[in-house]
């Protein structure tokens, strides 16, 4: 696919999420030599991925949902890339957890390209001035830009736009596309490609 895409084999990778399933259905994917995960809660992430770390140290796990403020601790202690930073109070929460406790995961901005209500992520126009304000006022290393675009939009003029977001303030890394349309955002450029269903099969349903 990516070939097809006119792109190097290692041009992008699977981060493999994994939220609402436990161990033992992730264990049989790292027995399999497969490192890269993604989670959405911060604090389901730390029920489940500290003892799988200790068994493997060479995961890298990402937090791809929501991050509030006050989780920033847990999260800078855990995940080792946040795709999820969105406004100021977050960058400055990481920002100082990340100097306290002298680890730096990796960030991403998480950019709203729908511009809808009910999503997190900051939006398209105040994109360029968020990242500036990241660098320059809380001295963060953004090191790419991450969206979900809308169910039922085409996706491809979403992963246009955060490319486009992208190259303007020289940020290489770009995490788009799930698993109903990641070959879409390979062809746009994605680096990161976020799978949960086509690898795990079916959330499993809260209570079941």
């Amino acid at each position: 696919m990516l070939e097809e895409a006119g792109r190097a084999p290692d041009a992008a990778v699977v981060t493999a999420v994994s939220k609402t399933h436990g161990a033992e259905r992730i264990r049989p994917l790292l027995e399999a030599g497969h490192r890269i995960f993604g989670e959405n809660r911060v604090q389901e992430a730390a029920a489940k991925w500290p003892a799988l770390k200790a068994d493997y140290p060479d995961i890298e796990l990402h937090l791809v949902g929501p991050l509030q403020s006050n989780k920033a601790k847990e999260a800078v202690a855990l995940f080792d890339v946040i795709e999820t930073v969105d406004r100021p109070k977050i960058a400055r929460a990481l920002a100082a957890e990340m100097d306290r406790q002298e680890r730096t995961p990796r960030l991403f901005i998480q950019v709203n390209t729908g511009e809808e209500d009910q999503k997190a992520g900051i939006a398209p126009d105040e994109a360029d001035a968020f990242i500036a304000q990241c660098r320059e006022e809380f001295g963060l290393v953004i090191e790419g830009l991450m969206c979900i675009p809308p169910m039922g939009d085409d996706p491809a003029p979403h992963f246009a736009l955060l490319a486009k977001i992208a190259a303007r303030n020289r940020l290489t890394a770009l995490s788009m596309g799930m698993s109903g349309d990641y070959a879409v955002a390979v062809r746009l450029g994605a680096t990161h490609v976020r799978i949960g269903t086509a690898i795990f099969g079916e959330r499993a349903q809260a209570g079941a």
